[in-house]
């Protein structure tokens, strides 16, 4: 029986791995999570009561609280996700982003180091430490090519800089410690659960209130879009199959300029909630984000390969099922949307 710890498990990814861990795989699952504004506890209401399932609020920074969880609870499987992920608020307060990706990032290696420097043979052998990065570690892209987990590193937005540092201690600590790790490196994200000042869920409520839809620049930089039930599904397979030491980039192969994605939204809700005037009417231009990386493409020819996975959503199946989601689900996002109603970050 795999007992797997996730860090950052009440986020969007990490709320959706823990949901599939539970739901379909049946694992024993303990999640720590700082709780900050992004940490959404509702997102795992369903799974809250499972007796396979346990929480505590506590920040990966905090040495001595993650050492005692690890020690009690005694995964043989690390699942790190704990991290501040949006580029804007990087830009408005890169601290954060270095406290917890970079300082927690290292805290927990430590942690880990010394409970598996004390487990047999046989457990060691076992266990694995699964640190889950971004594509935005490679920096831009031309208009072709793709990321291979051989591009060297090139972040340019204090996020992703952050985001590199972690990687290269946890690469670090399996070449030096020997502590057996795999990483992986994702596109970007989308699907139910995703908090609102992300460009999705944040098109889709503005348009459903009425306000404008800003898009950067000319809407010309390019995303390529993962549905997140299929990187939950990515995530365990490299956690259980991948070799030690190795990166793997994981990708739906999805390529959408942002004004493709804003458009097809509001398409999908031109049919879905009718109006007078188009959705996308509502649609306006503003300054590009400083530093904005022009394309990411991720080339996810390895995990499919070597592991057998391979994304199931397209973006025109995922988005649908993504905007119903939201129609669906006010309950959840409502609450947020009074803290957060959509204003533009990142604008230093």
């Amino acid at each position: 029986m795999n007992r797997i710890l996730v860090t950052g498990g009440a986020g969007f990814i990490g709320s959706a791995l823990c949901r599939h861990l539970i739901k379909d795989k049946g694992y024993e699952v303990c999640n720590i999570d700082k709780l900050t504004y992004a940490g959404v506890k509702e997102s795992l209401s369903c799974i809250e009561n499972e007796s396979k399932y346990q929480f505590f609020p506590i920040d990966i920074c905090d040495g001595a609280s993650v050492k005692t969880i690890i020690n009690i609870f005694k995964p043989n499987i690390i699942m790190h996700l704990a991290a501040e992920s949006h580029v804007d608020r990087s830009i408005d307060g890169p601290s954060d982003f270095i406290h917890t990706n970079i300082i927690g990032s290292y805290t927990l290696l430590e942690c880990a180091r010394e409970y598996w420097d004390n487990l047999n043979n046989l457990e060691k052998d076992n266990f694995r430490f699964h640190h889950v990065s971004t594509d935005e570690v490679y920096g831009t892209l031309g208009p072709k090519g793709l990321f291979s987990e051989e591009t060297p590193y090139d972040p340019r937005s204090p996020y992703s800089s952050s985001k590199a540092s972690s990687d290269h201690l946890v690469k670090a600590w399996y070449h030096t410690y020997g502590l057996p790790i795999v990483i992986t490196n994702c596109s970007n994200n989308y699907g139910p659960y995703h908090f609102p000042e992300k460009l999705i869920p944040l098109v889709i409520l503005n348009a459903l209130d009425g306000k404008s839809l800003p898009i950067y620049g000319k809407g010309d930089n390019v995303r390529d879009w993962l549905y997140v039930e299929d990187h939950a599904k990515a995530l365990i397979t490299v956690a259980e199959k991948g070799k030690v030491g190795n990166t793997y980039n994981i990708g739906g192969r999805n390529e959408y300029t942002n004004l493709q994605v804003v458009e097809t939204i509001c398409n999908h809700l031109d049919n879905i909630k009718p109006k007078k005037n188009s959705f996308s009417e509502q649609i306006i231009f503003v300054d590009d984000r400083p530093g904005h990386d022009l394309r990411y493409a991720i080339d996810a020819s390895k995990i499919e390969n070597e592991l057998g996975w391979k994304a199931v959503e397209n973006f025109e199946t995922g988005i649908l099922k993504t905007i119903n989601w939201y129609l669906e689900n006010e309950w959840w996002w409502k609450p947020l949307r009074k803290n957060y109603s959509g204003e533009r970050l990142g604008k230093k």
